[in-house]
């Protein structure tokens, strides 16, 4: 019988147990004190390299992630240090509106991945989280690390604007797009122009390809100089055109960061992870604050005229 403990599971899952692994993880996706313990234990160890893939729906970016997995294992490294044997996927799914489960369409997508065991995929629902990534998924990534996993491919559900949020989680964010996707300002009003490190126009055999790099490149130079001026790939991803071409773009773009700017946007990543930590100790606090006898006493103050609601927070917080 697997264990319940997440010191237990940890170990195991460094291990190579791929059972405790899955338990850790859902641990994590259902809250409460094994959440916490397992939290714990994960940030205490080395973080992956995560990197992101995002865009509109439909775009293609389960297929690019799976063909992503042959080239990150044919390869093994990021052209140097860092040598990996294995790579993990964490797909965030839409929530099951019966369930809160996700609905699991890119496992099913990348089935062919199912049984090699060098690759780990995870399905993690959105839970009715408008970004897209729950808040879960950091401490997901963070737990994949402690067990052993260097690499951290996270797929997103394309959910428009709020899409960018993935940028908050990866070390290096893939903007996904289709020939014809709209024109330069639809593309900025999706957001995803200005947290992308790299481009792809996937299903490049399509026509329109020259006027979608067009667009793109007119943002990029709307958008003023940078240190890292986003590249342009094209993909065709049902065909594994341009994949290879893609991993050394994200090499390209490690090497970039590691002079400096990786360090910087982790400590950025950590203060997003803590401020929503943050917000979800005060929402549950008010959540506290407005049950009970005390808060009807002040609704009751309010009614008959003898307080007002500033001065009616003031005192339930000070009484908590």
């Amino acid at each position: 019988m697997i264990s319940s403990d997440p010191v237990e599971l940890v170990a195991q899952a460094r291990d190579g147990s791929r059972t405790a692994l899955a338990r850790l993880l859902t641990f994590v996706e259902s809250g409460g004190d094994q959440h916490l313990a397992t939290a714990a234990l994960a940030y205490r160890t080395d973080a992956p390299y995560v990197v992101g893939i995002t865009g509109p729906p439909g775009a293609g970016k389960s297929t690019l992630t799976d063909q992503m997995i042959n080239v990150v294992l044919e390869r093994g490294s990021f052209g140097g240090a860092d040598a990996f044997e294995q790579v993990s996927v964490l797909c965030v799914d839409p929530s099951s509106p019966f369930t809160g489960g996700a609905i699991l369409g890119d496992r099913i997508r990348m089935q062919g991945h199912a049984t090699n065991e060098h690759v780990f995929i995870r399905s993690m629902a959105t839970r009715g989280h408008l970004g897209g990534l729950s808040l879960a998924v950091p401490d997901a990534v963070r737990v994949l690390g402690a067990a052993n996993f260097r690499l951290v491919l996270v797929e997103t559900v394309g959910v428009g604007q709020m899409e960018v949020e993935i940028a908050s989680a990866a070390d290096t964010t893939i903007v996904v797009v289709n020939p014809g996707w709209g024109d330069a300002m639809q593309a900025n009003k999706a957001g995803l122009l200005e947290v992308a490190d790299i481009f792809v126009i996937n299903k490049a055999d399509r026509p329109g390809v020259r006027e979608t790099r067009r667009d793109l490149d007119q943002m990029l130079e709307l958008g003023g100089a940078h240190d890292w001026r986003p590249p342009i790939l094209e993909t065709t991803a049902t065909d594994a055109v341009g994949i290879g071409e893609l991993w050394d773009a994200i090499v390209e773009h490690r090497r970039f960061l590691e002079s400096g700017q990786l360090e910087e946007r982790r400590r950025a990543r950590m203060r997003v992870e803590l401020d929503k930590v943050l917000s979800v100790m005060v929402r549950s606090r008010v959540g506290a604050l407005a049950r009970g006898d005390a808060y009807e006493g002040q609704v009751d103050a309010l009614l008959a005229g003898a307080t007002d609601p500033y001065r009616a927070a003031s005192e339930l917080l000070a009484d908590a």
